[in-house]
């Protein structure tokens, strides 16, 4: 059993300190931005699923009252498909925006332009 006082366990301590000092250091800044990117895009995708979905099903049960055959099932579905779109591009312009927020201003480039 190691002695508290033992020059191998102060060393390997310094060792792990350098080693997590290290590894956060080479750690890819994008990683957190990637999972975050990664479920905006599934919830994209739920937003678009369930707005056909929901369309699909409101088409059904108007054609179902109201006895109107394929007619409200395929109007529920265009507008299912419309909302849905709508919802998910409305979405994607309000999470770039945070993100660009988020990271800041680009450095500007020189203008290579002569006048």
């Amino acid at each position: 059993m190691p002695q508290p006082d033992d020059p191998r366990e102060e060393a390997l301590k310094s060792l792990d300190e350098r080693l997590a000092a290290f590894e956060a250091e080479r750690a890819p800044p994008g990683r957190v931005v990637s999972q975050r990117a990664m479920g905006q895009g599934y919830r994209f995708l739920g937003e678009v699923v369930g707005g056909v979905l929901g369309g699909l099903g409101f088409g059904w049960l108007f054609d179902r009252l109201a006895h109107t055959a394929p007619f409200g099932l395929i109007g529920g579905l265009l507008i299912g498909v419309g909302v849905s779109t709508f919802v998910a591009i409305r979405g994607a312009g309000a999470w770039a925006k945070t993100e660009s927020e988020r990271a800041g201003s680009l450095p500007s480039a020189a203008d290579d332009e002569d006048d």
